[in-house]
């Protein structure tokens, strides 16, 4: 057999070797796309895995709560007279972080959402709530308009007191004045002398906020004890009792919890409910404004 010619050869090994070289970068191509491939269809089902445990694991369950025919009846009624008020909550550590849902929280079967939330920061002259910052973080998150308030011991120092509340609460622009939540009688002070005291906690906190503190208290104690010494501060009345007003007559009221028994949607325990006496833009406009 006649041998071919070297050149030949030459072109026929080249010929060999481009298709061998393209049969290679055929694969490599093939290989990238089922890599690529292989990575989106990871990240897409993580995604999908991800969406299906938050839909089915955690889901926020509300626990069935309950309150007797007659404070129900009796909710239900301050909420239909009031529905063009606005309607917040109170809580402390008392509720627990896991049980409640911030981006849920509603009354009035879900048809009244919560406008504004009030924490506990501060009590006497050196305890603070534990849950006050994290609950104070998630409400600024939440869109939720906020206020602190210190739970005033009445035989304690006020200015202690003061300094105590200013330590950990750093209120900012449209946050609720200070508060001061005052519910009990002192055991080794006059009457007199604890009105001396509440002023002057009440001087030191404004002095740094350049905003009256809110006075809050219970009807009875109001009437009592504080009635025309307060006159020119905000009021928070706390009254559980039926409607109309809540307050002294003559006494314009800013504030009314007027049950410890909500239930409230997103927390699963009950809660201290309020409505401020007038639509959102009038509570903004009680916020402060530095």
């Amino acid at each position: 057999m006649a041998k071919q010619p070297i050149r030949r050869k030459k072109a026929t090994r080249k010929i060999h070797k481009k298709r061998k070289d393209n049969r290679l970068l055929r694969r490599y191509v093939i290989l990238g796309i089922l890599v690529v491939a292989l990575l989106g269809t990871g990240f897409y089902l993580k995604e999908k895995i991800a969406f299906y445990y938050a839909l089915y694991f955690d889901q926020f369950t509300h626990k069935k709560l309950h309150n007797t025919e007659r404070e129900t009846s009796r909710i239900n009624r301050i909420l239909g007279e009031n529905a063009n008020k606005t309607f917040g909550i109170d809580i402390s550590h008392y509720q627990r972080k896991d049980d409640i849902k911030w981006d849920s929280l509603s009354i009035g079967n879900r048809t009244i959402p919560i406008e504004f939330v009030v924490l506990r920061a501060t009590m006497g002259d050196r305890s603070a709530d534990r849950n006050f910052d994290e609950f104070w973080t998630l409400a600024k998150k939440h869109n939720l308009i906020r206020g602190a308030y210190h739970f005033y011991r009445a035989d304690e120092d006020p200015v202690v007191q003061a300094n105590n509340f200013l330590e950990n609460v750093k209120l900012e622009e449209g946050d609720l004045p200070p508060i001061l939540d005052i519910e009990k009688i002192p055991k080794r002070k006059s009457n007199e002398k604890l009105i001396e005291d509440l002023k002057t906690w009440c001087r030191i906190v404004e002095k740094t906020y350049g905003a009256k503190p809110i006075i809050y208290t219970y009807y009875h104690y109001y009437k009592d004890y504080l009635k025309g010494e307060f006159d020119d501060y905000p009021l928070w009345l706390a009254n559980y009792n039926d409607v109309p007003a809540p307050a002294p007559e003559g006494i314009e009221w800013n504030f009314w919890q007027f049950t410890e028994n909500g239930i409230v949607y997103g927390i699963n325990s009950k809660v201290d409910v309020d409505l401020y006496n007038g639509g959102l833009w009038s509570l903004k406009r009680l916020t402060l404004d530095k």
